[in-house]
C-alpha cells in the first residue's frame, strides 16, 4: 500500500515512516497540510494518515479540501485530543478513523493490515461518477444505456475512478487491479483492458473519458 503522513513533528514522523516502510510499505510524508493537500492531488493513495495540529493548513482544513475533490481516500486522524467534540468534527470532515495519541505502533500496524485485507478482498456495491454508474454485485456500467464489465474491468474502472483526475502509472493499475499471482501481467494487459474500458464507456453514451497512451499514465475525468 501506498500511504500519506502528514505529520510534523520530526521524531514521530521519523518513527512512523521507518516503522511502516519496515511492514513493506511505500510512505510519503507531509511536513504539513498544504504539502499534503498536494501530495494528495497529485498521487493516488490506499491510506492517508493526519496530524490535526499542523501548521499551515491544520488536519481539518486539508482534509477538507481534499474530500472537495472528490477524493475518497481513507483517512485516519491522529490527534493528541481526546474530546468527543474534537473527534466528531473530524468524523464529520471526512475523516475515516481516528487514533489518539500517544498510541501503539503495533496497534496502527493492525489497523493498516485490517485495511490492506479490505482493499484486496472487497469493492464497493455500487460507485458513481458523473454520469456513470458501476454496479459490481451485476458486473454492469450504467449511463444512458448498460453494458456487462469483466470482473478485471469493473476493479479497474473503480481504481480509476477513486482516484479521478490523478495520473496513474501502469504499475499503480497493476498492482490494484491484477492478482499478486497473476505474474504474467503486463503493460498490454493493461493497455487491453483500457481499449475496451474505452469501447464500453462510448457505447453506453458517457462523457466520462479515459486519458494516456498504449505506456501510461492513464486519467479519468468526467
Amino acid at each position: 500500500m501506498r500511504i500519506l503522513l502528514a505529520e510534523d513533528e520530526a521524531q514521530l514522523s521519523r518513527v512512523l515512516t521507518m516503522a511502516m516502510t519496515n511492514a513493506g510499505y511505500h510512505v510519503d510524508h507531509a511536513e504539513n497540510g498544504q504539502r499534503a493537500v498536494d501530495l494528495a492531488k497529485d498521487n493516488a493513495y490506499d491510506v492517508m494518515i493526519f496530524d490535526i495540529m499542523m501548521p499551515v493548513k491544520t488536519g481539518l482544513e486539508a482534509l477538507k479540501e481534499i474530500r472537495a475533490t472528490g477524493d475518497r481516500t481513507y483517512v485516519m486522524m491522529l490527534t493528541a485530543m481526546s474530546e468527543v467534540d474534537d473527534k466528531v468534527t473530524g468524523l464529520d470532515a471526512g475523516a475515516d478513523d481516528y487514533m489518539t495519541k500517544p498510541f501503539s505502533l503495533k496497534e496502527l500496524l493492525a489497523r493498516l493490515r485490517s485495511l490492506e485485507r479490505r482493499n484486496e478482498g472487497l469493492d464497493q456495491d455500487v460507485l458513481q461518477f458523473g454520469d456513470l454508474t458501476i454496479d459490481n454485485n451485476q458486473q454492469t456500467l450504467v449511463s444512458n444505456n448498460s453494458i456487462s464489465l469483466t470482473s478485471k474491468e469493473a476493479r479497474l474502472l473503480q481504481y480509476l475512478i477513486l482516484n479521478a483526475n490523478k495520473q496513474l502509472s501502469i504499475n499503480e493499475l497493476l498492482n490494484h487491479t491484477w492478482d499478486d499471482d497473476d505474474e504474467t501481467a503486463d503493460t498490454e494487459d493493461v493497455w487491453f483492458t483500457i481499449s475496451y474500458l474505452r469501447r464500453k464507456l462510448e457505447s453506453v453514451g458517457s462523457t466520462v473519458t479515459i486519458t494516456g497512451d498504449k505506456t501510461g499514465p492513464f486519467t479519468i475525468t468526467q
